[in-house]
Order: C-alpha cells, then structure tokens, then sequence
C-alpha cells in the first residue's frame, strides 16, 4: 500500500501539459516576433500594397487607385492586429528576460517595440500605448495617446535598450536571432541608425525643438555610432522553402504565384527610371530598371494578350513600343484599363522579390526556361543605403555636419551594392550583370551629382529624396513618410494641367491625358480599423477624415 500510494503521488499530478509549455523560451519568442514584425507592411495580406500605389511605384485596379481605401479595408487591419499581438510578445519576453538578468533579450525587445510603435503612430497617429497589452491588470479598452508622446516615450526606449544590450556580459542568442546572429555590436549600430531615422523624421515638428530632444539629438551625433556597411542591414531573409512555412517573398507571392495579377508597375515610376520625366533625372535612364521589373515583351513586341495587329491598335492602357513595358496608370478611365494583359505586363523583378532579371529576351514570368524566379529576396525594413540618404537629408538641411553631395553620391553607390547583394543572395540560375563600377552606373552618378550641383536647395533636397525613393523599391512604409513630411518625390496627378505622361510611340494611337482622373483625395494617415473603434469604448468616438488627419511631423 506504501509503493502504491508514493506512486500516486506523481502520477495523479496531471494538470501540467509538459508537450504544451505555457511558457515560450526567450528565443521563440524573439524568432516569432523578428518573422511577425516583417510582414508589418508588406505585401499580399498587409498593407504593402497600398502603399506602394500611394507611392506610385506599382498601380492597380483595386481602391488604392484613386486613393480611395476604406475603413474596414483588412489590410491596414492586418497590420494593426499584427502589432498589438506583437506587443504581447514583447512584453512576455521584457519580462522574463527581467526575471533571468538576460539584457541583451530585454534590449532587442524594446528595440522592436520602438520599431513597431513609431510605425503605429506614423500609419494612424494617435494609438493605444501606455494602457496597450495590460489585460491582466483588467484593462480591455485601451485609451489612444497622443502622437507626440508616443514618439518621446520611443526615443527613451530606445536609450533604455542601448543601455540594456550593452550591460548584458553573458547572453548568447546566435541561433536565435534571425536578424543579425546575435551581434551585439550591429543591434547598437542598428539602434543609433534607427533613432537618427526618427529625429529626422520629425525634424519640421515642434517636438524636435525641445531641449531634451535637441539634447538626445546632439548627444546621438556625437556618439557616431551607425551603421557602416550593408552588413548592417536591419531586414528580414526571406528563402525558398514552402513547407511547414511559406517563407517566400510575399510580393513574389502576389505577382507570380497568384491566381490574379495585381502588381502593375506604375507608368510614372517608369518613365522617371528611364530619363523621361521632364522635371527630375531627365534624359539620364537608371541602370537599375531590368533588375527592378520584367518586361515580358521584348524591344518592340506587339502586345499579344490584347493588341490588334489588323488595326495595329495596342489596347493597352500604357505601353513603351521601345522596351515592351506595359502596365495600366493611376487613376486610368481608358477603354483599355481593364484588359487582361498578365501574358505581357511588366512584372516586379529580381531586385524587389526575387523574380527575374530582364535580359531583353521576352522572358515569360509564369512559363519559361529560367523558371519564375527564386521569390528570395529579403523584406527591407531599414538598410544602410537608406540610412545614408537619411545623413544626406540632415545634411542637406543644415542639421548635421558633412557635405550633402557627397553623402548622396556615397548613398547612390550603396544602393548600387545592394541590389548586387541581393541579386547574388537570390540563387538565381540567369546570369545577372554586377551593377556596382559598371559604365551605366558610373555615367547615371555622374550625371545625377551634376543635377544636384546645379540645383538650388530645394532642389537638391527633392534630388535626394527621389533617389532615396528609387533604392527603397518594395519598401514603401518610409517613402509614404517621406513623401508627406517633405512632399517628395513628386507624385503623378491625373488633374495636372501639364502633360502627365511623356511617352509617344508613334504609332497612331497616343496616350490622352483625358483617360486619366483623380476622384478621391490623398489619403494623409489610414483610417484606424473600424472594429477597433466599434469594440474599444475608449477609442475615437468619430472616424477619422483620412485625407485631413495628419501625423504630426507632416508638414
């Protein structure tokens, strides 16, 4: 009886699940939250999409044409669950990094929640913060806090977990960390690069003229530690696999493997890439272009989807006779807006999701020898390109020491390498030219710095925000920022009372500016998501007017 009841003592103790942990390691944790925090804007499901349109580098024949998303669209939705779960996850692994005197979890944990925070407030403005994530404390309509605030409370978090990072002598989490493998030196780099982002990001607010900002500004510069190579790229890796997990790059997902074609390249991008556009980089083609889209039309090709050949007339809302792009623009009511063209419109290329290289062959992007493309290539959130163009805006206008011109020709050369990295990252079977040192590339440098030395202030500063806006294709949260706190790059008008478009392929059948209208207004902020608004009571008791509510760096 004694054996017996010893044994029960054990065996009856069934209330733990030991293959049903109700506790994530610190590395699970950190891995879920660096693979959920890249799909913040990104494409397919998220809100990458839109963004993209607002920015004008893709159009589509969806609401974000005409600017015209509404409340209850699930992308931004998507975005905003996703956060806010993401919140959760890092205030779990804070926590239980406290309580094992792991510092250097704690800090990358409120690095993400700084990341992920600023991007709230610059998507939606005022948003639930201080009272966020605190269930248990029986909190379930969190309050919004104000803009402004939520950003000054960032810039601490930020010191907070440079100080955290650094103090920590012991915690290992090479596997874990899937950004940087667990260096230490690159997540500091990556801290001071991001909060120089920030400060310049709200540089024309109020907020930036407070003496403990201007205090953590002047002390950041002077440290001087950022990023000093594309090494320090703060991106996530995307791969090939399938299974158990899609880890393909998700605007690969959307142009390549979807049923629908949705990712149109935008005309207006187009034509600034290839030297067209009559105010900014004219008569200077960009080297990148084949490697940003795939032209399945070669050099003159008829359109074969929808082309007439009796009457020649192409049907197509935009096509280059010259380079076979064909595409449909932003804002078209053309009788060709909505032809099916997915056999030959222009698709996004290696350098953006790892699709193809266009080698000027006709490759077909669903059915030819090169396959449809690897879909490697990574979800760029903040690259050293980037940051360089960030120093030239500083620069630019007077707020850091160093010669503008410079640190833009350094930039533009950075970008140069990166799209060489990540076409040599890809596993790509073309074969693919090195862009970096190459006579197109040396020439368009050449040509650009001699736009940029001419050219009064402004500008220089549109010089510099036009081709930060070309490298950081496919990452369109910062140029949507960009674009509204400095009204650069400019972006196509469908009401302009000057000629939009400059193509003619004399071919009888010429692009009419009446095909194209503007309906809707642009959107300055998203709307917050009407089920947040209908299930929280502390929320907005009024939906926002997106086309007025405005961040408030937005000048």
């Amino acid at each position: 009886m004694s054996i017996l009841t010893i044994s029960c003592d054990d065996y009856l103790d069934v209330n733990e699940d030991i293959d049903n942990p109700t506790i994530a390691p610190n590395g699970q944790l950190l891995s879920n939250i660096q693979v959920t925090t890249a799909t913040i804007g990104d494409f397919r499901l998220w809100s990458g999409n839109i963004l993209q349109v607002y920015t004008h580098q893709l159009t589509a024949r969806e609401d974000e044409d005409q600017y015209n998303v509404k409340p209850d669209d699930l992308r931004p939705r998507n975005d905003w669950d996703n956060i806010y779960t993401l919140l959760t996850d890092i205030e779990s692994l804070a926590s239980q990094s406290i309580a094992s005197g792991e510092g250097f979890y704690l800090g990358i944990s409120k690095l993400y929640k700084a990341y992920l925070m600023s991007t709230a407030v610059d998507l939606w403005g005022d948003v639930p913060f201080s009272e966020a994530t605190q269930l248990e404390a029986g909190i379930i309509s969190p309050s919004f806090d104000k803009q402004q605030d939520i950003y000054m409370e960032v810039l601490k978090i930020i010191d907070e977990a440079k100080t955290d990072i650094t103090s920590d002598e012991n915690t290992s989490i090479d596997d874990a960390d899937l950004i940087y493998g667990g260096d230490k030196n690159k997540w500091l780099r990556f801290a001071n690069s991001f909060q120089l982002k920030l400060y310049n990001q709200i540089r024309l607010s109020e907020l930036f003229n407070t003496p403990e900002v201007q205090d953590g500004f002047r002390s950041l510069l002077a440290e001087d530690n950022f990023y000093t190579d594309n090494g320090d790229d703060f991106e996530f890796k995307h791969t090939g696999a399938i299974s158990p997990r899609d880890e393909r790059n998700n605007l690969w997902r959307d142009s390549y493997n979807a049923g629908q074609f949705t990712t149109y390249a935008s005309p207006w991008f187009y034509e600034i890439l290839i030297g067209t556009n009559p105010t900014i980089h004219t008569s200077n083609p960009d080297p990148r272009l084949p490697y940003y889209f795939l032209s399945q039309l070669k050099d003159g090709e008829f359109p074969r989807d929808q082309g007439d050949e009796d009457t020649m007339n192409p049907n197509a809302d935009y096509w280059d006779k010259a380079t076979g792009f064909i595409s449909i623009r932003f804002g078209s009511v053309g009788p060709a807006r909505d032809a099916a063209i997915d056999g030959d419109a222009t698709y996004p290329g290696i350098f953006p999701c790892g699709g193809l290289y266009d080698d000027n062959t006709g490759l077909s992007a669903k059915t030819n020898g090169q396959g449809n493309g690897t879909a490697i290539a990574p979800r760029r959130m903040f690259t050293y390109d980037e940051f360089l163009y960030v120093q030239a805006e500083l620069m630019q206008v007077g707020l850091m020491i160093g010669d503008p011109g410079t640190q833009l020709e350094k930039a533009i050369m950075a970008s140069m390498s990166k799209v060489d990295k990540v076409v040599s990252e890809s596993q790509t079977s073309q074969n693919v030219p090195v862009l970096s040192g190459s006579t197109g590339v040396t020439d368009f440098i050449t040509k650009i710095m001699e736009e940029f030395n001419s050219g009064d202030n402004e500008k220089k500063l549109e010089v510099i925000m036009t081709q930060k806006w070309v490298a950081t294709f496919a990452d369109p949260i910062d140029q949507y920022n960009d674009l509204r706190r400095t009204g650069y790059p400019v972006i196509a008008n469908p009401l302009s009372s000057t000629q939009e478009y400059q193509l003619d392929n004399g071919d009888g059948f010429p692009l009419r500016d009446s095909d194209t209208t503007l309906n809707g207004s642009f959107q300055l902020s998203f709307f917050w998501p009407q089920s947040e608004l209908n299930s929280n009571r502390n929320s907005p008791t009024v939906q926002k007017n997106a086309t007025e509510y405005k961040i408030f760096w937005d000048n």
